[in-house]
């Protein structure tokens, strides 16, 4: 089979190439040509190396862009959507079962199965891998709630004797013939006060994100504030139930547990739409969809200690 070889091209071959070249373009216009071609390599240049800003970072990320070593971002699909659905499919429900719409309640046992599935292995799955790709305010996040939705829906499942366990009276102990999970358990000081705690401090927890939130952005923060406002009342709900348990004729106790419950559901179902707001807008900046919304990116206004240093050594 012939080869051709490079080096026995004659010069006034590469002549007429150029010739034909110049004849494809009107007047002769070589200089078109070579910027046509400069101005596809650099559109492959930046598509292979997918080059955003760092307002879409954030927006797809939930977290300010940082540096880490490898191509692992480009290698896997973003995480942070399906955590989101995991924590959405749980959380607004429950903040409907709160409020009681259409007849709903039961602090939202009938969805028991969604905070494990839902709330709880999306939310840990995409924790992981906002780990992997070294996302680690989304990490830390999606895992602390991950860690919540089962801890919660543990707490509702009988065979957790979460609430079993504060049945002290043996007469009432014995209509269970020794199965776990006494549903009298629900209606004692002991089990309602020590639960609110949990509350308080996953509240506690919401404050610290929700200062770390002030690097993201605006529909982040409002989660977060919302988030601390519903613990809030629900530990006060607790909190005054075990009131209630401890002495039946406190009615007050009875109406400030009931307001709260429904104040706390109110402040999820905020919660709930900041975040189906966030959810839209990822998936629609994950397809390039010619219509975008904007979450009010912060980590612009708001510098890093990083930043602030490099320009400090700038000057």
């Amino acid at each position: 089979m012939a080869t051709a070889h490079p080096q026995n091209v004659h010069p006034d071959d590469t002549r007429f190439e150029k010739e034909e070249l110049t004849n494809h373009r009107p007047n002769g216009n070589t200089t078109a040509i070579h910027n046509d071609s400069g101005d596809s390599l650099t559109r492959l240049r930046t598509a292979g190396s997918l080059n955003i800003s760092p307002e879409l970072f954030e927006k797809l990320y939930l977290s300010p862009e940082n540096r880490v070593k490898g191509e692992l971002r480009k290698t896997f699909g973003n995480p942070t959507p399906i955590a989101l659905v995991g924590f959405l499919l749980s959380l607004t429900p429950l903040a409907c079962d709160l409020m009681g719409w259409r007849g709903a309640g039961g602090n939202g046992a009938a969805s028991t199965g969604a905070y494990f599935f839902f709330g709880g292995v999306l939310m840990i799955i995409g924790s992981i891998m906002e780990w992997i790709v070294g996302n680690t305010f989304p990490f830390v996040v999606f895992g602390t709630f991950g860690a919540f939705w089962l801890t919660f829906g543990a707490t509702l499942v009988p065979s957790f004797n979460a609430y079993g366990a504060y049945v002290t009276d043996p007469a009432v102990a014995a209509n269970q013939m020794g199965n776990p999970g006494n549903p009298a358990g629900l209606q004692t000081p002991g089990f309602n006060a020590s639960f609110a705690f949990f509350l308080v401090f996953m509240g506690l927890i919401c404050f610290v994100f929700l200062i770390c939130s002030l690097r993201t952005n605006i529909a982040f923060f409002i989660i977060f504030l919302t988030l601390v406002c519903a613990f809030g009342c629900l530990a006060g709900a607790y909190f005054n139930l075990a009131l209630v348990y401890a002495n039946p004729t406190n009615l007050a106790a009875a109406t400030r547990a009931s307001r709260c419950v429904v104040a706390g559901g109110a402040f999820t179902f905020v919660t709930s739409l900041a975040g189906w707001w966030i959810f839209l807008a990822i998936m629609l900046a994950s397809l390039d969809f010619p219509i975008q919304i904007p979450v009010g990116d912060l980590s612009t206004m708001i510098k890093g200690a990083s930043e602030k240093k490099a320009k400090v050594s700038e000057v």
